[in-house]
């Protein structure tokens, strides 16, 4: 048993949900007609993890130092379901608009804040932001932005002053007005997802709409996927490992 233990230690390589940074989510597409929008995770997220959405715009001053969202618009609320999500998988999130909103994965609802029930997202300038936080209201790490304003970011659609987010960067602003938006760059064939980061924030890797009726249209979800390379600290425990055996297979021949 031991001995087991021991070998299954040496080999085991598992990766784990951690806490979540600025930008280690981002948006892949952005639909004003359906009201929704999908995102792609670039870590583990852990089990019941809650984050939070807004249209409020943030007022452009640093968190705990005056740093607030206006008012007028809505709030939701997304806990990502009862086990950790792998970094890579996609989520959609559709018809923010009407009760019966969803998630592909999780539970998605209207976040019970007071305030306004304008739950759609506007087809000529808005700006959403995705966050945790205390509350809804109260963000403390912002993860990533994304509008269809003009000259966003600005006093009028949101700040990213503030959010630790910039354009290229956890933000992406898409041309002004647009209805529909979705990220067409690779998915595959890099050998980390923090590599996919500023791919999904170039606008210039964005296939984007301008007027029309996208109200069906159903954005790409498939997943990331990364190149295997093995860390160096993996590869000595797989190095230690064959060596345990190695020793275990020598002394038991002797």
């Amino acid at each position: 048993m031991f001995r087991s233990t021991l070998i299954a230690a040496a080999l085991l390589a598992a990766g784990s949900a951690h806490a979540l940074n600025t930008g280690d989510l981002a948006f892949t597409s952005f639909n004003a007609d359906e009201d929704g929008w999908s995102m792609v995770t670039f870590v583990n997220i852990a089990a019941n993890t809650t984050i939070y959405f807004t249209d409020n715009e943030w007022n452009g001053s640093a968190i705990g130092a005056g740093g607030a969202f206006n008012t007028g618009e809505s709030h939701h609320q997304w806990n990502s379901g009862a086990s950790v999500i792998a970094a890579g998988t996609v989520v959609r999130f559709s018809a923010i608009d009407v009760a019966a909103r969803s998630a592909s994965i999780g539970v998605f609802t209207s976040a019970a804040v007071s305030g306004s029930s304008n739950f759609g997202i506007n087809q000529t300038a808005d700006t959403v932001y995705a966050y945790q936080g205390s509350n809804a209201t109260s963000p403390t790490v912002f993860l990533a932005a994304i509008s269809n304003a003009v000259n966003f970011p600005n006093a009028t659609e949101g700040q990213l002053a503030g959010t630790g987010l910039s354009l290229g960067n956890g933000a992406v602003s898409l041309t002004s007005s647009s209805d529909y938006a979705e990220y067409t760059g690779p998915r595959s064939g890099l050998n980390s997802f923090a590599g996919y980061k500023s791919l999904v924030s170039d606008k210039s890797q964005w296939t984007i709409q301008g007027d029309g009726a996208f109200a069906s249209t159903v954005p790409n979800t498939a997943a990331f996927a990364v190149t295997a390379v093995p860390e160096p600290s993996t590869e000595a425990m797989l190095l230690a490992g064959l060596g345990m055996l190695g020793l275990i297979a020598h002394r038991r021949m002797r």
